[in-house]
């Protein structure tokens, strides 16, 4: 064997294994890697929400003894909200039984079962109000709005012979899903 011949020879083999090689690294490089696949389930579970919001701060009625006074045009407002599908109800009841001044040396009170609330249960007439006694001023049989549903009710009272003065109370209002 001639020097030429070992050196073509030895170039070949050299380029026979750098194809391999090539071709090697090119079938690794599509090979995949094994897998496997499962399933799992989201659950999104949603609860009843309610919320009463935008309840009006207070109102005033104004009057004389003997006057009838009511909120009229400037009721109070409130928006409920709620996803529950069987609805809601409201309820207004006085914190305590009376209306007390708010001058000093004042003893006279205004009881708060004078106070009188027209909502949308009441459909127009007036019902009067009684510590301890909730009293129902709104119901609805579905779901509010999504943005809520606005609720007015409208007060009065005939005002009773006391001294000239701001007789406050407070009154607690409660939104429930039926």
């Amino acid at each position: 064997m001639t020097r030429q011949y070992r050196a073509r020879r030895a170039l070949a083999a050299v380029a026979m294994t750098g194809a391999v090689a090539t071709g090697v690294n090119a079938g690794a490089a599509l090979a995949r890697a094994d897998t496997d696949t499962d399933t799992t389930t989201a659950n999104v579970e949603v609860g009843t929400a309610i919320t009463l919001s935008g309840l009006t701060e207070s109102f005033t009625l104004s009057g004389a003894p003997g006057d009838t006074p009511t909120t009229g045009g400037t009721p109070v407002t409130m928006t409920v909200t709620t996803n529950n599908f069987a609805g809601y109800s409201v309820t207004v009841e006085p914190a305590s039984t009376t209306l007390d001044p708010v001058i000093a040396g004042n003893t006279d009170t205004i009881n708060t079962t004078l106070l009188q609330v027209n909502g949308p249960t009441q459909s127009g007439t007036y019902a009067a109000l009684t510590p301890g006694t909730p009293l129902e001023v709104a119901r609805k049989t579905s779901a509010s709005a999504e943005d809520g549903d606005t609720v007015n009710n409208d007060y009065r009272i005939t005002i009773p012979f006391v001294r000239p003065d701001t007789y406050s109370g407070t009154l607690n209002y409660v939104a429930a899903t039926l």
